[in-house]
């Protein structure tokens, strides 16, 4: 288990920054020579050799926080402010949870201009991981003889890659929700594979749940949740954030320290009374329909709201026979639309939101 951070406010020398064990590519960090790191990435003429050294150069330089970009999967992108303190918490948080120790192995394969490949950096940096970094991409090249302690995938990795999941002994999969068959085919496996809450304002991860194993996601060292009035989980991590953060997702709280995610505030459909998560249903459909689709609300002179169901197609096809048999009544969709295109976030996501705009002008 990784060592109780004492303090970090006395960081104007790299060698208090940077545990002498780390490595990238089998590079260590010169204290003595604090930019001889960033040279030899920067030598590697790749992207992801770039960022990485050009995120080291200003993680050892003087100022305290560092800026961050959103990936705009709940609003518009954004960027923020972290100070370095806080990311210290949050990977001394991760290694205590996981057990990690300096020298143990781990990979990076996600963009560092975003807090996840930031944070796998980081993680290295102040644990001293021996860290590998290939280029981010849905199919990995990944050394034949390699094995990890550690990495971290978005789900379109883990699902093209599952024939290497056994180069990991611990996985965690963020950035998007695992689909019920991503999460079936995982269930069996014998390494320990993680699906992660969290947001940017958290520095990645605060809970993790273990996939095909747990329900409910469990608190990191350090982190305790509560719930606002509308059942919205908020996050209370004194260490990464001096403010609670409060979410919209909406949870049902067990302790302070669990929690099952039930949907997202903003897309709930409250139907005469019940209050349906279209996200949970959605799970229950997945892989059933050839096309993308969300379930969302729509105005209902007697319910208020009905839930109905928009399809990404062209046309009115129609969809396959028992599509909703195994849904309880008031799961069912009472209108079922399709546009010819979604509109989407930055990231990539689905937005209902402005789908909805064009489907309802």
């Amino acid at each position: 288990m990784s060592p109780e951070l004492k303090s970090v406010n006395d960081m104007h020398t790299p060698s208090k920054i940077i545990h002498p064990s780390f490595r990238i590519d089998g590079h260590p960090f010169d204290s003595e020579d604090p930019g001889a790191l960033s040279r030899i990435l920067a030598k590697r003429g790749d992207e992801t050799g770039r960022q990485i050294a050009e995120f080291i150069e200003e993680w050892i330089g003087p100022e305290e926080k560092v800026e961050l970009q959103t990936s705009g999967s709940t609003g518009k992108p954004k960027k923020i402010l972290a100070t370095k303190e806080a990311m210290i918490n949050s990977a001394f948080a991760t290694g205590a949870f996981f057990g990690l120790k300096s020298g143990d192995s781990a990979l990076l394969c996600m963009p560092v201009q975003y807090i996840a490949g930031k944070m796998m950096v980081v993680r290295a940096m102040v644990l001293g991981l021996e860290l590998d970094c290939v280029t981010p991409s849905k199919e990995l090249d990944l050394p034949a003889e390699k094995k990890y302690r550690f990495g971290a995938m978005v789900p379109m990795q883990v699902a093209a890659n599952l024939h290497q999941i056994d180069k990991f002994d611990t996985l965690i999969v963020g950035g998007a929700a695992v689909s019920p068959e991503l999460e079936s085919e995982l269930e069996a496996h014998p390494r320990k594979i993680y699906a992660t809450y969290g947001m940017t304002e958290t520095l990645t991860h605060v809970a993790v749940r273990r996939l095909g194993r747990e329900k409910l996601y469990r608190a990191l060292p350090g982190v305790t949740f509560s719930v606002d009035s509308r059942e919205c989980l908020v996050v209370n991590a004194p260490r990464i954030s001096p403010e609670p953060v409060v979410t919209n997702d909406v949870v049902d709280l067990r302790y302070d320290e669990c929690f099952e995610l039930l949907g997202r505030w903003d897309n709930v459909v409250n139907s005469g009374g019940v209050k349906l998560f279209p996200e949970k249903i959605e799970q229950k459909l997945k892989g059933k329909i050839d096309v993308p689709f969300f379930l969302a609300g729509e105005d209902d002179p007697e319910l208020g709201q009905r839930l109905i169901m928009v399809l990404e197609q062209a046309g009115e096809e129609a969809l396959p026979d028992g599509l909703f048999d195994e849904l309880d009544p008031y799961e069912k969709p009472r209108r079922v639309y399709s546009v010819d295109a979604f509109e989407y976030t930055g990231s990539g996501k689905v937005d209902r939101g402005r789908t909805l705009g064009v489907l309802f002008p």
